[in-house]
């Protein structure tokens, strides 16, 4: 199972490719980088055509993606749910599966704490995945603990449906 994990962002969204069969390993990631000067539907089109030749490079099998967190600034919310949408167009249109994460369902999977700060994060998605280095910067980070957060709760939910009595 090849997902593509995203952390949405209008200006910064970070993207992942993990592999996760048998072991799970890191195959790519990065964060698009757009210029907060340029007019937002500028920006949504540009992460779409990038995040489309990503998903055609890498043939992710599935996509999983952070969903915005509301908070106290419901405009930086509304602008993430937009780069949501774009990527969830972009897997649409390659027919694939996509899954929704909070951002506290994703930190508690990866570091076992809802509340972990980026610096958790980071760690513990760098030992999971074997890398010698954190994974910079954290948008990129963000995104491969989503992929991860994915893989382990799908094969969670295989085992289930395997072993549970009929």
């Amino acid at each position: 199972m090849r997902v593509l994990g995203v952390d949405p962002g209008t200006v910064n969204l970070g993207y992942s490719v993990v592999e996760g069969e048998g072991g799970m390993h890191m195959v790519d990631c990065g964060v698009i980088s757009l210029s907060s000067r340029v007019p937002v539907e500028e920006r949504l089109s540009r992460l779409y055509e990038k995040l489309s030749r990503i998903i055609a490079r890498h043939e992710p099998g599935e996509v999983a993606i952070e969903d915005p967190f509301i908070g106290h600034n419901v405009r930086s919310a509304f602008a993430i749910g937009r780069a949501q949408a774009v990527a969830i167009l972009a897997a649409a249109n390659r027919g694939l599966p996509v899954y929704y994460y909070s951002p506290a369902s994703v930190k508690q999977q990866i570091t076992s704490y809802g509340q972990s700060d980026k610096q958790q994060v980071q760690y513990m998605v760098r030992i999971q995945l074997g890398l010698t280095d954190l994974p910079q910067p954290s948008d990129a980070a963000d995104a491969l603990a989503v992929a991860i957060c994915h893989i382990q709760q799908s094969r969670l939910s295989r085992w289930l449906t395997e072993h549970t009595p009929r």
